[in-house]
């Protein structure tokens, strides 16, 4: 079956992401994870800007809104003009916080799931992110495995092993031309998790036990491979992966767990193709 994302044409084979850690802990994945989701959202063109800049743009909209309220509540005397200049100014500035509220809602939502989510369990070892209408009707499929596990980390600031594994997860996307499609409207981006059975978070994640992967649409599939002191391990790691990407034995414990949080894309305007 030839891969639609790009990057393989197997439905097993995986891109490795290399590290030179001995270990990932819940912070970098975490991390590796949110950057991966903001670049797919504006890869796709379901966000208008990167992520970075929508998010200063929110904040800096909202510190202006709050600024106008008190000077238009202020009972000195203004002129006319001035006032009905800033009176302009907050309904334009309410529009465009309206415009992204919803959207920078979705997000943190998510990233508050995945924290939680990371504080309970010990070992994720896949990550799916798909972009369509639904999990069972995807446009795009992304996964990201961490076969080797993970500590679990109280502290999710951020780290230079984490900035690297983006980078470099996110150039590699692009050389593999994942993406590289026609422009299909705004969609919902859905994360899944492979977790262990006990994951008990409902507010956030729901089980999936009968959950199956679109085999119409293959997954791009990133492994994020860490050092390990066994030289045997290490060259098990380089040539062997079953079908979900998973090494140990006792995954057989994992389910699939869909977080409620979706992501959905902005409606705007892209530039016409050039002739």
């Amino acid at each position: 079956m030839p891969m639609e994302e790009g990057g393989g044409s197997s439905e097993t084979e995986f891109v490795n992401i290399d590290t030179a850690s001995y270990s990932l802990d819940s912070s970098a994945i975490f991390h590796i994870v949110t950057d991966i989701i903001a670049f797919i959202l504006f890869m796709h063109q379901q966000i208008p800007s990167v992520l970075q800049d929508i998010t200063q743009e929110f904040d800096e909209l909202r510190a202006e809104f709050k600024e106008l309220e008190v000077e238009l509540a202020k009972n000195e005397v203004k002129a006319i003009s001035t006032r009905r200049k800033q009176a302009t100014r907050k309904r334009e500035v309410k529009m465009g916080i309206r415009r992204f509220e919803k959207l920078m809602a979705c997000v943190s939502n998510l990233k508050a799931a995945l924290q939680l989510m990371f504080a309970e369990v010990p070992t994720v070892e896949t990550i799916s992110l798909v972009l369509g209408p639904s999990p069972l009707r995807p446009l795009h499929v992304y996964e990201l495995s961490f076969p080797q596990g993970n500590v679990v980390s109280g502290d999710f600031s951020r780290s230079k092993t984490a900035d690297n594994l983006s980078r470099k997860a996110i150039r590699t996307m692009i050389s593999r031309g994942a993406g590289a499609d026609s422009y299909a409207g705004p969609t919902k981006l859905f994360l899944l998790v492979k977790a262990p059975s006990y994951l008990n978070l409902p507010l956030h994640f729901l089980p999936k036990r009968e959950f199956r992967q679109n085999r119409k649409r293959v997954p791009f599939r990133l492994r994020f491979r860490c050092r390990t002191r066994d030289p045997q391990m290490n060259a098990q790691l380089n040539d062997c992966a079953n079908s979900d990407g998973l090494m140990d034995p006792a995954s057989n414990d994992l389910i699939w767990f869909q977080c409620r949080h979706t992501i959905k894309g902005l409606a705007f305007r892209t530039s016409p193709p050039e002739d």
